[in-house]
């Protein structure tokens, strides 16, 4: 492989503040007739629209939601109890998991009522959305420096697209699309070290966090943009991943490339620097969206 050399610049900003919403919202299920939740602990399910207490869950148990007319119904154990609400939240009554789509999420489920078909959304800290997102999209076996990598730049997406999806209620969904999410399930100790080594972390542009853009290979060569807009922070450069059949749009890091260069020696700093043109590192402030 050949080598090359990077030299780190004003390697943080200042703490920059991010958006006012505290967590992220991320879709899971959109328009479907029925989703079963449940909690690794004991926990409830709340009315958003009034915070009064519907029910508690017990630990463990799998509760089905179907829309029924302009609110919901909830079966457990082979009945039926209607929910007077179109907007519910299920939580955990203390430090534990909430479920669905038979995965375990950390933050809470809501699922609500619209037109008549489910919509089910994690809400989220955004450290613990990307605890999930890392080992879904690289996998959690890679070189330590390539997941930090694969962190920062997903982080930096997802603050950048908050709001994405707003017209469904949520900022992303949890697919390839916007970015593969696994929730807790797919958590590793591995992939959660180079979140946490991560903490807060972000590349910037012209002092705005940027859409950190990323595919599985770029087949040797990466592509400035794919979408007919000009963003000035990718460029097209060697991939380091020759040996692997282009998978993905091909913009922005290289998955495989940053293995790779993970593999030469090359730290998460050099990597990022490497494949997004002129930016800089900042570090959000963690009380402004934790």
């Amino acid at each position: 492989m050949k080598k090359f050399s990077i030299i780190v610049f004003a390697l943080f900003l200042n703490i920059i503040s991010a958006s006012p919403c505290h967590a992220i919202k991320i879709g899971l299920l959109t328009d479907v007739q029925s989703a079963s939740v449940g909690t690794s602990v004991k926990g409830t399910i709340i009315d958003a629209n009034t915070n009064h207490t519907v029910c508690d869950l017990e630990a463990m148990k799998a509760y089905e939601i179907k829309p029924f007319h302009d609110v919901m119904a909830i079966r457990y154990k082979g009945t039926y109890y209607k929910i007077s609400s179109n907007n519910i939240v299920i939580k955990t009554l203390e430090p534990g998991f909430v479920s669905t789509k038979s995965k375990w999420y950390r933050g809470i489920i809501m699922v609500k009522n619209k037109n008549g078909k489910l919509t089910v959304i994690n809400d989220v800290s955004m450290e613990d959305y990307i605890k999930g997102v890392v080992p879904s999209e690289m996998p959690s076996g890679w070189e330590i420096e390539a997941q930090k990598a694969q962190a920062i730049a997903a982080r930096s997406y997802a603050l950048a697209n908050l709001g994405k999806r707003a017209q469904f209620g949520y900022d992303l969904k949890d697919t390839p699309e916007d970015q593969a999410y696994g929730g807790a399930s797919s958590e590793t100790p591995k992939t959660n070290s180079a979140v946490k080594d991560t903490t807060g972390v972000v590349l910037t542009y012209n002092t705005k966090v940027i859409s950190a853009y990323y595919s599985a290979s770029a087949g040797g060569q990466t592509n400035t943009n794919s979408w007919g807009t000009n963003l000035p922070y990718l460029r097209s450069v060697p991939s380091f991943d020759e040996s692997v059949k282009k998978n993905g749009h091909g913009v922005g890091m290289s998955q495989h490339g940053a293995n790779n260069l993970a593999k030469q020696g090359y730290n998460v700093y050099q990597i990022l620097q490497y494949f997004y043109k002129d930016i800089k590192f900042a570090k959000i402030n963690p009380q402004s969206y934790n």
